[in-house]
């Protein structure tokens, strides 16, 4: 269950690098309102653009920007319990609503298309689970 960090981006609460293996990433960012960002089109739009390097990045887009790489390598094993939700919901806001915007970040980021896979799959086991159910 990792659908994280790719371009968890935008909003997802930057991530920082401390320093040795075992760090963590900054939590500074994690209270950053990931809902708002994706309800407002000129933040999502600004944040975006940062992430594509077609625009300036505010200071956690940098760090985002900066450390999604690592994350994505490191299962985001450096990532806080709010990162990893953060990451989750900003991906399936972006497979779901935004295709075209995704498809430009996971060539960028994510070019064998993995972390879509494993949306679609986890979202396809938790419809399968909610069917039996009934």
């Amino acid at each position: 269950m990792f659908m994280l960090f790719i371009i968890s981006f935008i909003i997802v609460p930057v991530l920082k690098c401390c320093g040795t293996e075992t760090s963590t990433y900054t939590t500074q960012y994690d209270e950053i309102d990931i809902k708002e960002i994706m309800d407002n089109e000129r933040l999502l739009v600004a944040y975006i653009g940062c992430l594509l390097d077609k625009n300036p990045c505010t200071p956690e887009g940098k760090e985002l920007k900066r450390n999604i790489p690592d994350a994505l390598q490191s299962d985001c094993n450096k990532c806080s319990d709010k990162q990893r939700e953060n990451a989750d919901a900003w991906i399936e806001f972006m497979i779901d609503n935004r295709p075209e915007d995704w498809t430009k970040l996971e060539e960028r980021y994510n070019p064998d298309g993995s972390y879509r896979t494993k949306y679609l799959e986890s979202k396809h086991n938790a419809t399968s689970n909610v069917d039996e159910s009934k």
